[in-house]
């Protein structure tokens, strides 16, 4: 199979199920941020060496390929894709909770930064952020269940904790944001 299909070449996509969407649609949109979230997860993993955070982005990198083939399928449609559930959420929590429970309370907000693994995953967070963004717009024109939403809320939670896991591992303390003086 040829890697191009020329069928794009007039600003369009097919979506699973065969309909054809503008690629610049809400649609196309959420779907390529969750595209670049995966993909900067993927940088970021580079960082992650074998340890449990880089098993964890694994299994979210697996799942927002789910998510983008939920969000390529829409509802209605003939594919009627859906992947994420409660269980997936819950998992997050889970790991938010255990991560926590080794970390010192926050008492600031902190700048993003620290090690090379946990700077990747502040960026990661801030591309979760914006996919989350394209998702919700496009629930405002199209139903995304909720599940898919909550997903990424509670994996920019997941990125922040993993980041702040990730300076304490290398013992790098994470920078509080100081209030910056007027002129």
């Amino acid at each position: 199979m040829k890697i191009y299909t020329k069928t794009g070449d007039a600003g369009q996509t097919g979506l699973l199920g065969g309909t054809r969407v503008d690629k610049d649609s809400l649609r196309i949109s959420a779907i390529g941020e969750v595209d670049e979230l995966n993909a900067a997860i993927g940088v970021t993993r580079t960082f992650a060496g074998e340890d449990f955070l880089d098993v964890e982005l694994g299994r979210a990198q697996s799942l927002l390929f789910d998510l983008g083939g939920e969000l390529a399928s829409p509802p209605g449609g003939r594919a009627g894709y859906a992947s994420l559930t409660a269980a997936h959420a819950t998992w997050l929590e889970t790991s938010i909770d255990a991560m926590e429970s080794e970390l010192p309370p926050l008492k600031n907000f902190i700048l993003p930064g620290g090690s090379p693994l946990a700077a990747h995953l502040h960026l990661a967070r801030a591309v979760c952020r914006s996919a989350e963004r394209a998702m919700i717009s496009l629930d405002r024109a199209e139903p995304v269940r909720e599940e898919a939403r909550i997903f990424l809320n509670r994996l920019s939670d997941w990125l922040f904790v993993a980041a702040r896991t990730a300076n304490r591992l290398s013992n790098v303390v994470d920078v509080d944001w100081k209030r910056s003086e007027a002129k």
